[in-house]
């Protein structure tokens, strides 16, 4: 097993952004899959913007009034389901997040940041910005339909997507997304072994959950009933980069990825007698086949495509509490008072009988 370390990335100079949000909320509210429903069928982590909501309709970008990740005009909501620890006893426990490697002020760490997740918007790969030209996604749009009246204005929400299933229960489905993935951390720096599933053994410094969305999308459609089919995928995995996009859906959007640090560590003394990997997804997955994401832009202004059609690179297009980047940015002080309310009451994070909205849990076996 061979195990790689997070390259030094200063003096790069080609364009990709790699950044830290805090959590905003966690909560069983899903607006994509599940809109309107309060609660929702499982419990998610929610980093961004605090306009999240069960419904999350109109321009989310400017409906926000702060948000939790570096960039303060990303006011975007970017969430997944919530890893939770099953104890020989039957109970579960919720496992803390905590701040990947060199997302502090000019790519030092910033061990303070309240949990959340690492965002990537890359081009190319994470050495090369390519040739192509990058579409950012897209804001709301304004439909004008003719009636006997004056023409009236109805917005359209903005770019939405989804990547990964929980209805996912095999080995071979799993294998066939190469983007969505597990890395045993020995040190916050590993990288290189990635697998399909959770691993199988402790893993000294937590789980890695990642996840790589489509890059290629039809053009047109902002949105699909299924929160896919308007996104085609031919994502490589890894960093590398997607292939080509096919004509159905010929436009290049920017490889949008998350990385997630799990702190399983925490639980190191109480693994199961019988060697059994003990940690499952908030939806009652104790394999890790059905992870999977959600996405809601919500970039105000030209201010996504300004950054991808600069040359700045990581923690140079701006970093916590420092000015001067592409984008402006606030401190982690700053990104660590935003929140959501709660609009679901309920205990998360206490040792619970059962998985919060999973009294007919669904538990997927190998």
């Amino acid at each position: 097993m061979k195990w790689l370390s997070l390259l030094p990335l200063t003096g790069l100079a080609h364009a990709g952004l790699r950044f830290g949000c805090s959590t905003v909320s966690r909560q069983r509210l899903d607006p994509l899959v599940e809109p309107g429903q309060i609660p929702s069928a499982h419990v998610h982590q929610i980093i961004g913007g605090n306009a999240f909501n069960a419904t999350m309709e109109g321009d989310i970008g400017e409906k926000g009034s702060c948000t939790t990740c570096a960039y303060t005009e990303d006011f975007s909501n970017y969430w997944t389901a919530i890893m939770y620890f099953r104890h020989e006893n039957g109970s579960y426990k919720r496992v803390p997040q905590y701040p990947n490697a060199q997302l502090g002020t000019e790519g030092r760490d910033a061990p303070d940041i309240n949990g959340g997740m690492t965002v990537y918007y890359s081009q190319k790969n994470l050495l090369d910005n390519g040739k192509d030209y990058i579409t950012a996604f897209q804001p709301v749009r304004r439909l004008y339909l003719v009636q006997p009246a004056p023409i009236t204005g109805q917005l359209w929400p903005g770019f939405r997507m989804t990547v990964g299933s929980p209805t996912v229960n095999t080995l071979e489905q799993a294998q066939a997304q190469p983007g969505l993935r597990y890395t045993c951390l020995q040190t916050i720096l590993t990288r290189g072994y990635e697998t399909p599933d959770f691993p199988k053994e402790p893993c000294p410094a937590g789980i890695m959950a990642i996840h790589h969305f489509p890059a290629c999308w039809d053009g047109k459609n902002l949105d699909s009933p299924d929160h896919q089919s308007h996104m085609y995928s031919t994502v490589k995995g890894a960093f590398q980069e997607a292939g080509p996009c096919p004509a159905s859906h010929p436009v290049r959007v920017p490889q949008l990825a998350y990385e997630t640090m799990w702190d399983t560590a925490a639980f190191r003394d109480m693994w199961p007698a019988d060697g059994s990997q003990p940690f499952v997804w908030s939806y009652g997955d104790g394999v890790g086949y059905g992870t999977h994401a959600d996405y809601v832009f919500g970039w105000r202004g030209d201010s996504l495509q300004r950054a991808m059609n600069s040359s700045c690179f990581f923690h140079d297009c701006g970093s916590p509490g420092a000015q001067g980047g592409v984008l402006p940015t606030q401190t982690v002080e700053e990104m660590n008072r935003c929140s959501v309310q709660d609009t679901v009451e309920e205990d998360i994070d206490g040792w619970l009988a059962e998985l919060p909205g999973q009294k007919m849990e669904m538990r997927f076996t190998a």
